[in-house]
């Protein structure tokens, strides 16, 4: 599994809006991610809200938009599993470039966790589920909050 060296990101969110937003394909998978980052985000001190959208490629204008209004940070969700057609390569690309292109044009952090899978089962072993291995939508969430965090000290120390 990917999360052999995983950091400790746990910080203290107080005083920080976050927008959860998720697709809707896959919906056991995407259920556990949302509540490992929701669990993650409450136990941060957060103040949080979940947007639901159609699926990953709607992620970035949605981030956008969520940002753009006052958000101080993103937890983007999906699950992305490969078919026989060149359709996986094509949403995880634009998921994906899409949402960095979001973090950087707004300045603020996207948490990402896409899930792009080769089949169901590692969606399982990633959702936070009970008998699943990874937690990627807690680690999302703290990767979100911790880079927020670290942007308004950046952001304060210029100020000083």
């Amino acid at each position: 599994m990917s999360g052999e060296g995983q950091p400790d990101l746990h910080v203290d969110g107080t005083g920080l809006n976050v927008v959860v937003i998720a697709g809707q394909w896959h919906e056991v998978i995407t259920n556990g991610l949302i509540a490992g980052a929701e669990k993650a985000l409450d136990e941060m001190g957060v103040t949080h809200r979940l947007v639901r959208v159609a699926g990953s490629f709607e992620l970035p204008v949605a981030s956008k938009v969520a940002l753009e209004s006052g958000a101080d940070a993103v937890v983007a969700l999906g699950v992305i599993i490969r078919g026989g057609t060149p359709h996986f390569e094509y949403v995880s690309d634009a998921a994906t470039s899409g949402l960095t292109q979001v973090t950087i044009t707004t300045g603020k952090p996207v948490g990402f966790g896409v899930l792009t899978l080769d089949d169901e089962k590692q969606g399982l072993d990633r959702a936070g589920l009970p008998d699943s291995k990874e937690d990627k939508g807690r680690e999302a969430a703290q990767a979100a909050v911790a880079t927020a965090v670290l942007l308004r000290e950046l952001r304060g120390a210029s100020n000083a």
